[in-house]
């Protein structure tokens, strides 16, 4: 997730500009040597870093899966205030995946089947890791939520957030405080209206 503010190493810098190029173009319609001359370097340079494409999209879709894992555990682990604010927390941090990252976004939706068996299981694994982790708070700040009805809403919630890549340019939308604010209230009203029908 974009949330470091110091400078990207070489290998950062070619997983976003190749995170990117597969997402504009799709994975077989971009070349080694496009990737490298988006970071100023030769295609063949990129081979000290990364064994070819394929490589890249692993660590691209693996990797920003255990991010989101990591950085949401930290989350729980870090917030103040309960669960509602452990609840909030995840929303922003997930907000911030989606508002920052969108290529990854396109990239999962178009690419994950290309990943070898092992890599493409280990995404599914982390991930499910990830909705457990929210299923868990949200059942704590919606008590009326059966499990399997939370784990709908967390992946409805996510879908929601994951619209990103659709809503245009970045410079069309309202701005990125004002679109996070918006994302934000449509995922507590969500979970929320969730709560609501459960309790009819």
């Amino acid at each position: 997730m974009a949330t470091r503010t110091d400078a990207p190493t070489r290998r950062e810098q070619i997983l976003k500009e190749a995170a990117r190029l597969f997402a504009e173009r799709g994975f077989h319609g971009v070349g080694v040597d496009e990737i490298g001359a988006a970071v100023g370097i030769s295609g063949p340079g990129l081979y000290r870093h990364f064994a070819g494409k394929d490589a890249m999209l692993a660590e691209l879709l693996v990797g920003i899966s255990g991010q989101l894992l990591t950085g949401g555990k930290r989350r729980v682990a870090e917030a103040d205030g309960g669960a509602e604010a452990v609840l909030d927390s995840l929303v922003e941090g997930h907000i911030d995946f989606a508002l920052d990252d969108r290529p990854l976004i396109t990239l999962h939706d178009r690419e994950l089947d290309r990943l070898r068996d092992s890599d493409r299981k280990l995404v599914r694994q982390l991930q499910r890791q990830y909705v457990e982790l929210w299923v868990e708070v949200v059942r704590e700040v919606y008590p009326a939520l059966t499990e399997p009805t939370a784990r709908s809403a967390v992946h409805s919630v996510f879908g929601l957030l994951n619209s990103t890549p659709h809503l245009g340019r970045p410079g069309a939308l309202p701005g990125r405080g004002v679109t996070a604010a918006l994302l934000h209230r449509m995922a507590r009203g969500a979970f929320a209206a969730a709560a609501g029908d459960a309790v009819l």
